[in-house]
């Protein structure tokens, strides 16, 4: 799961379990011990969400058809790839909140905590509010600008700014998987029982 999907794995839990979800990536080491437990249980919700999701087989199905084209790629486009099925199909899973609603008060929140955000997070939060990604993982087109900034910054050659035409190849498959996948991250989460 990417930003979307994790922001919502995480939205019935404490302000600053969110915000630990949030920040999971972009923390190491000392930065760690200077958390608060609650942030660091929302490091641990994030990374217990990328280890399910990384052995999950619907996830694998995803990544092994991307694999030949994307190679070890593969997982982080699949992430998107499921963060624009968790938006176009927000109202399955979401009826109570719209997805910009969703989205603004997600911004409106992390901002509110800026004492955990190192520069690199507030300058992605930024660029994220900015162009509001979590609202615009549904449109295709910008998905097609996300993969392209990605492209720019990897370190090799990842031809990721073509994964929209993989997406729109077997869209019907991808939506398959995600939508076998997600209700059993869903259930994970609940059992995890992280307060």
């Amino acid at each position: 799961m990417n930003f979307l999907g994790h922001l919502y794995l995480s939205r019935r839990h404490s302000d600053e379990i969110i915000i630990g979800n949030f920040i999971a990536d972009g923390v190491r080491g000392k930065e760690l011990k200077k958390l608060p437990t609650s942030v660091l249980q929302g490091i641990k919700l994030h990374r217990a969400i990328d280890y399910f999701t990384d052995k999950n087989l619907w996830v694998k199905k995803s990544k092994q058809r991307l694999y030949r084209e994307y190679g070890k790629y593969s997982p982080v486009i699949v992430d998107i790839f499921y963060d624009h099925f968790l938006a176009a199909e927000w109202e399955k899973y979401s009826p109570e909140t719209s997805l910009k609603d969703f989205a603004q008060s997600s911004y409106d929140l992390i901002e509110s905590y800026p004492q955990y955000l190192t520069d690199h997070i507030k300058f992605l939060l930024t660029h994220m509010r900015n162009q509001n990604w979590l609202y615009n993982y549904s449109d295709i087109k910008s998905l097609e600008k996300t993969f392209e900034g990605m492209a720019r910054r990897a370190t090799f050659n990842s031809r990721m700014e073509t994964a929209c035409n993989a997406l729109i190849r077997d869209y019907d498959l991808y939506k398959e998987e995600f939508n076998a996948f997600f209700p059993e991250i869903i259930r994970f989460v609940e059992e995890l029982n992280i307060q």
